[in-house]
C-alpha cells in the first residue's frame, strides 16, 4: 500500500511536470563534469579560492538524496564516478527552477550547474543556478532509497541493486579491471585473443553435460559450449601456437554459491609446453593480480588469509589423500582396497568401479575443502582426463593439474594427449561410460581426432574460472555476487 500510494503521488507530479510544458524524457543534454573529477580537482582548495572562480561547473546522475530546509535544500547527485553535493536555493535558482525542484523524486535522472563551494562541514557542494530533470522516476527506489538489503532482489533486479548499494557496484568495477588485466597479461606474452563457436555440433572439452537447441534453417541441433578447448586447439595445429579465449561456457549443472549454468572462463594453450610451464606462469600471474588489486601478495577471503607468495605448494593426487585423510598410499595402488577405504569414510561408490574415479571420490569428497592455501594438485586419473597427455612413468594417471584454493578449483590444466589413436581410445573409454550411464562422458570426436591426424604440436593448455577468480579478490561469498545478472529458480519454485 506504501508503494502504491508513493506511485501515485509521483504519477501526480507528472502531470504537472507535463502541464508546465517540462519534457520529461529529453535527449540533447550532454554532460561536462563528473562528481569525481571536482572532488579531485578541489581536494586541497579552501571557500577563499573557490569563491574566485567564475567557472560553472554541470553534472549529471541521479538523484539520491534530500534535506530540505523549505526555500533551500541539499541534494545528492550520484553519478558513474561517485557522489556530490548540491545546494538548492530559491532565491539563487529562482521561482520557475525552485518550482521544477519541489516535482522532483528520489531516483530522477538530473543535471545540476553552478560554482562550487564548500559548507561549514568542509564539503564541496555545487551552489545549483540551473536545474534539468533529464528522466522521470516513475517508481520508488528500494528500502526507501537507504540501501538494498533482500539478497533474492538483489539478484533478480540487478539495477536496483546497482543503485542502492555502493559495494556491488565496486565489486563489478572490480571485476573489469581484474578481466583488463588478465587480457593485458596474456597479451604481453604473445597470446593472440581469438573466439571459438559458442553453438557446436558435438560438446567436448569437459565432462559436464550440455545444453542442447537446434538450428532451424539447418535442421540439425547444436549443443551450447562446455567448454573452447577443441577449437582452441584446432588453432594450435594451424600453427597459431600461443591463443587465449576469454569464453562464456554453460554446463547443464546445479546452482550453488559457486556455480552457475553460463560462466566466464580464460582459456589459453601455448605450444612447445608443458602443464608444469603453466604452473609458473599461473604463480605469475596470480601475484601479480594481488598486487594489482590488493596492493599486497595477501589478501583475507571471507575471514581467512590466502598467501599467494611463490612459490605454491605441489602434491598429487594421491598425495593429498594420504597426507590429508592419512591413508596408506598403497591402498590407492589396489582397486579393492581403495574401495573399502572410500566405503569406510562414508562414500559410496559401486562395486566395479575403476580405481581413478574411487581415488577422485575420495579426493572430491574429504579432501579438496581442505586445501585452503594455493596449492597445485597433480597426477589425476586417466578415466576423469580423457583430453589430458598420459604420465611417461605411471600411464594410468595423466600430466594434469587443478589450482585450489580455499577449498575450491579455480584453474585446470594439463600437456595435451596430442596422439590421435590415444585420443580415439580415450573417446571409446568414455563411450562406455556415457553407456553405462554417465551422462557428463564424452561422445566420440571423429573430426577432432582427424585434426590431431595433422599434427598438434606439444602443447599445453589452460582453464581460469574468471567468477571465482573474482569472487576471491572481491571476497564475495556466492557467485551470484559476482555476475551481473546470474540464473534463478522461479520464485515458485
Amino acid at each position: 500500500m506504501e508503494e502504491n500510494e508513493l506511485l501515485k503521488k509521483r504519477l501526480e507530479k507528472i502531470q504537472l511536470l507535463k502541464d508546465d510544458g517540462i519534457p520529461l524524457y529529453p535527449n540533447a543534454f550532454r554532460y561536462k563534469d563528473t562528481a569525481a573529477a571536482l572532488l579531485t580537482r578541489f581536494e586541497k582548495q579552501d571557500n577563499e579560492i573557490l569563491s574566485g572562480l567564475e567557472e560553472i561547473f554541470t553534472v549529471a546522475g541521479r538523484l539520491m538524496a534530500v534535506r530540505n530546509f523549505g526555500k533551500a535544500a541539499f541534494i545528492k547527485v550520484h553519478d558513474r564516478t561517485g557522489d556530490i553535493q548540491g545546494y538548492v536555493n530559491y532565491v539563487i535558482i529562482g521561482g520557475s527552477g525552485f518550482k521544477l525542484f519541489q516535482h522532483l523524486d528520489i531516483g530522477d535522472i538530473i543535471a545540476v550547474s553552478g560554482r562550487v563551494f564548500r559548507t561549514k562541514t568542509e564539503e564541496l557542494t555545487i551552489e545549483v543556478t540551473d536545474l534539468q530533470l533529464l528522466s522521470k522516476a516513475i517508481r520508488p527506489l528500494p528500502e526507501k532509497w537507504h540501501g538494498l538489503t533482500d539478497v533474492e532482489t538483489r539478484y533478480r533486479q540487478r539495477h536496483l541493486d546497482l543503485i542502492a548499494n555502493e559495494k556491488s557496484r565496486e565489486v563489478f568495477k572490480k571485476r573489469s579491471r581484474i578481466i583488463q588485466f588478465v587480457r593485458h597479461f596474456m597479451e604481453k606474452r604473445d597470446f593472440a585473443e581469438v573466439e571459438t563457436p559458442m553453438m557446436q555440433p558435438q560438446a567436448g572439452g569437459a565432462m559436464a553435460k550440455p545444453f542442447k537447441t537446434h538450428h532451424n534453417a539447418l535442421g540439425r541441433d547444436f549443443y551450447l559450449r562446455i567448454a573452447p578447448e577443441l577449437y582452441l586447439k584446432r588453432l594450435i595445429t594451424a600453427g597459431m601456437e600461443r591463443v587465449f579465449e576469454l569464453n562464456r561456457s554453460f554446463r547443464n549443472e546445479g546452482i550453488s554459491t559457486f556455480h552457475n549454468p553460463e560462466f566466464t572462463m580464460m582459456e589459453f594453450y601455448q605450444a612447445y609446453a608443458t602443464y608444469e610451464d603453466l604452473m609458473t606462469m599461473t604463480e605469475e600471474m596470480f601475484t601479480a593480480l594481488a598486487e594489482r588489486i590488493a596492493g599486497s601478495q595477501k589478501i583475507t577471503y571471507q575471514g581467512v588469509e590466502i598467501d599467494f607468495i611463490r612459490p605454491w605448494r605441489r602434491l598429487t593426487v594421491k598425495e593429498a589423500i594420504a597426507q590429508y585423510c592419512d591413508v596408506e598410499p598403497s591402498v590407492l595402488e589396489d582397486g579393492e582396497k581403495a574401495i573399502a577405504c572410500a566405503r569406510g569414510m562414508g562414500i559410496d561408490v559401486a562395486e566395479q568401479t575403476a580405481l581413478g574415479r574411487v581415488i577422485m571420490a575420495i579426493f572430491d569428497e574429504k579432501v579438496e575443502h581442505q586445501i585452503i592455501q594455493p596449492t597445485f594438485i597433480t597426477q589425476y586419473p586417466i578415466e576423469v582426463s580423457p583430453l589430458a597427455r598420459r604420465n611417461d612413468n605411471d600411464p594410468d594417471f595423466t600430466d594434469r593439474f587443478e589450482l585450489i584454493i580455499n577449498g575450491k578449483e579455480l584453474a585446470n590444466a594439463f600437456s595435451e594427449l596430442n596422439d590421435p589413436a590415444d585420443q580415439r581410445e580415450r573417446f571409446l573409454m568414455q563411450l562406455k561410460q556415457r553407456e553405462g550411464g554417465d551422462e557428463e562422458a564424452h561422445e566420440m570426436d571423429e573430426d577432432y581426432i582427424s585434426v590431431l591426424e595433422y599434427g598438434m604440436p606439444p602443447t599445453a593448455g589452460e582453464g581460469i574460472g574468471i567468477d571465482r577468480l573474482v569472487m576471491l579478490f572481491t571476497d564475495s561469498a556466492s557467485i551470484r555476487d559476482v555476475i551481473l545478472f546470474p540464473h534463478m529458480r522461479t520464485r515458485e519454485g
